[in-house]
């Protein structure tokens, strides 16, 4: 499939590039190709599973990650193991994927009784988040449940993906307004007063090594070294709570542009992809709520995250097997049909 051939070339770009910039400023690319192997690694096994269990897949995959976020509160992306799993990171960003696959899920299964349970156990993530006290995974994991229920009523799916790529978009340019001091005073105090001081200075001194090299950026790795807020902080995990802003910081411009490729595959692929419309809307949007919350915070430095997004948008562009072993006249008299279990 074209779509498949684009994120091989895609991420192969996001590796070779992290590898390029690391030995001009030696810098530590492994947490990229971490990522990127995570992502790839994720992605595939979404394929093979969606496609033998369409329903079941996702099912396990969101139980998987609520059973994550309850039994392990203590997960951090290094050696850090102490560190409790930020509330605007990875705990939102895991209950959004999971909220995300049990509607996939819900979508992919004819018998109402079993959508309908399923729905209440997405609704029962952006529940699990309140009472963690993650705000962000209480707002994210109901926008996705409605999401997905307004997606039933969606026929054209390009229009729906051209909406998630522009919120994606809108907040990322918020951020980099914030960073950049751009805008109102008001504006920049609200900010400042929503996300905190300590992550604004992280941003703006993403920003300032943007400005000191916007081609290379400052090297893979090396933010927290050369942040002067980084290191004045006593519990600093050298990272600056921005996904755009760190490859910005990092990797320069082009790092930000194979930031944004990556995504934009992902909404291509879903496009593109076999499943229903429903499926691929409601898979969109949770990685586009996924988008959002690293905006904001330190999500993709989990490699459970990674491995979660590769998931759901594998198996929301699996062709289910069924499907694809059946003669084109079984499948034209079936169409319209949602493979069960």
């Amino acid at each position: 499939m074209v779509s498949d051939a684009a994120g091989v070339v895609v991420l192969g770009t996001c590796a070779a590039w992290s590898l390029i910039t690391a030995a001009v400023h030696d810098g530590r690319p492994e947490g990229v190709l971490l990522a990127v192997l995570a992502v790839a690694a994720g992605y595939a096994a979404g394929r093979i599973s969606g496609a033998l269990l369409p329903v079941g897949a996702p099912f396990a995959g969101a139980l998987a990650g609520i059973a994550l976020t309850v039994a392990v509160p203590h997960l951090a992306p290094g050696p850090q193991i102490a560190a409790p799993l930020g509330h605007a990171g990875a705990t939102a960003a895991v209950l959004t994927l999971s909220a995300g696959a049990v509607c996939c899920a819900a979508w992919s299964t004819p018998v109402p009784a079993v959508r309908f349970t399923l729905r209440l156990l997405a609704a029962g993530t952006a529940v699990l988040a309140a009472v963690l006290g993650s705000t962000t995974g209480l707002v994210t994991c109901a926008a996705v449940l409605v999401c997905s229920l307004a997606a039933g009523r969606t026929r054209h799916r390009g229009a729906g993906m051209a909406v998630l790529a522009a919120v994606a978009a809108v907040v990322t340019g918020l951020v980099w307004a914030v960073a950049a001091q751009a805008g109102s005073g008001g504006f920049l105090a609200a900010a400042e007063g929503r996300l905190t001081p300590h992550r604004v200075r992280l941003w703006q001194d993403a920003w300032q090594l943007l400005g000191e090299d916007a081609a290379l950026g400052a090297g893979p790795g090396r933010f927290g070294e050369l942040s002067t807020t980084s290191a004045q902080s006593l519990l600093s995990d050298g990272k600056p709570h921005s996904a755009p802003l760190q490859q910005a910081a990092e990797q320069g411009i082009v790092g930000v542009a194979l930031l944004a490729a990556a995504f934009g595959w992902v909404l291509y692929a879903l496009w593109r992809g076999p499943r229903p419309t429903p499926v691929a809307l409601t898979a969109g949007a949770a990685l586009t709520a996924l988008a959002a919350i690293a905006a904001i915070g330190n999500a993709l430095s989990f490699t459970a995250v990674s491995v979660g997004a590769g998931l759901l948008a594998g198996m929301a562009t699996a062709r289910p097997f069924e499907a694809s072993s059946r003669t084109p006249e079984a499948q034209a008299r079936g169409a319209g049909h949602t493979p069960a279990w």
